[in-house]
């Protein structure tokens, strides 16, 4: 089914809608604490992930994909391991606040990487938009942001593994697709070299035409829980604590991602990134309509700035192929 780029927009949105109940569910565990959260979780996404997968794709073409797979697809998976380890270990060691507004570095730093890497010429309404949605969450979560204790200082140093993967991520899968693949996307039209040797680089006679990544997630998933069950090692979660994390590995991680993705072949990598903002303004929706938190000033303020941020670059980047054809 091919995706229009109204559509992909949406897909994003209840992507970002997802991911933002990871905060709020966290913080109803008993007993599991840091790399045992990190390691229920990823193996929960990567059984709901070899669930879906083998559904969508056929058990065959699945292993096929894992036991064949291309650098490119490794590559990102990769990525998402990293996003899913330093996450849940960040959001254990700080608040849900400082490890959003560290993640909310994503569409800067990935605009700035298309660039530098592709070349990819972005729009200005876009870079527009980056600044005022940082802007939005820089004045959401301003006052909220702790520097005095060391594991604050910690669990933002590893929030920034987020970002920083997030941006190889989209755009490496920004470098395989067909330039100009959607309404806003940009176009590579500065450094084609830069282009060429990456994909290059990361495929080597590749055509052009995207490839199936959404393995990447699942291997990402395999990656995470093996790398942290050592250190989660004693398991000690009560059957609370497993049923929340159960939730989160199918609805937090394993559907939002696999979204993530089939949007991602329509988006640009920068577009891709700002629509993930979302994820912030719906975690502190869900944390104050679950704990009665009262939403003050600056949380409207800057939540109606983010917003206002990704309708006008969505608007304006539907209008400007309008005007080209007029």
């Amino acid at each position: 089914m091919k995706l229009t780029h109204r559509g992909a927009v949406a897909t994003m949105v209840v992507a970002a809608l997802l991911w933002s109940t990871a905060g709020v569910v966290t913080r109803q565990l008993e007993v599991a604490r840091s790399f045992e959260v990190t390691f229920w979780r990823s193996a929960f996404n990567a059984l709901s992930l070899v669930a879906l997968l083998a559904w969508l794709r056929g058990p065959s073409a699945l292993l096929h994909s894992l036991v064949r797979g291309s650098r490119v697809v490794w590559l990102s998976g990769l990525c998402w391991s990293v996003m899913f380890t330093a996450f849940m270990v960040a959001i254990t060691l700080t608040t849900v606040a400082n490890v959003l507004v560290t993640m909310a570095l994503a569409p800067l730093v990935t605009a700035l990487m298309a660039r530098a890497a592709l070349g990819h010429h972005m729009p200005a309404r876009t870079w527009a938009a980056i600044v005022l949605a940082g802007l939005g969450i820089a004045w959401m979560f301003g006052s909220q942001v702790r520097t005095g204790a060391a594991t604050h200082w910690a669990g933002t140093a590893v929030a920034l593994a987020v970002p920083l993967a997030a941006a190889v991520n989209w755009t490496v899968l920004q470098a395989l697709r067909a330039p100009g693949a959607g309404p806003g996307t940009g176009s590579p039209s500065r450094g084609p070299w830069k282009l060429a040797a990456v994909r290059h680089l990361i495929e080597p006679g590749q055509s052009g035409a995207t490839p199936d990544l959404m393995p990447a997630v699942l291997i990402g998933a395999l990656v995470s829980a093996a790398l942290t069950l050592p250190a989660a090692w004693p398991l000690v979660a009560s059957r609370h604590d497993l049923l929340l994390l159960a939730g989160l590995g199918l609805g937090q991680l394993a559907v939002p991602c696999l979204l993530a993705v089939y949007a991602a072949r329509v988006l640009s990598a920068p577009e891709v990134a700002l629509l993930g903002l979302l994820e912030v303004i719906f975690g502190v929706a869900w944390v104050w309509l679950s704990r009665g938190e009262q939403v003050t000033p600056a949380v409207l303020g800057g939540g109606a700035l983010v917003l206002v941020a990704l309708a006008a670059n969505e608007l304006l980047g539907r209008r400007q192929p309008l005007r080209e054809t007029a």
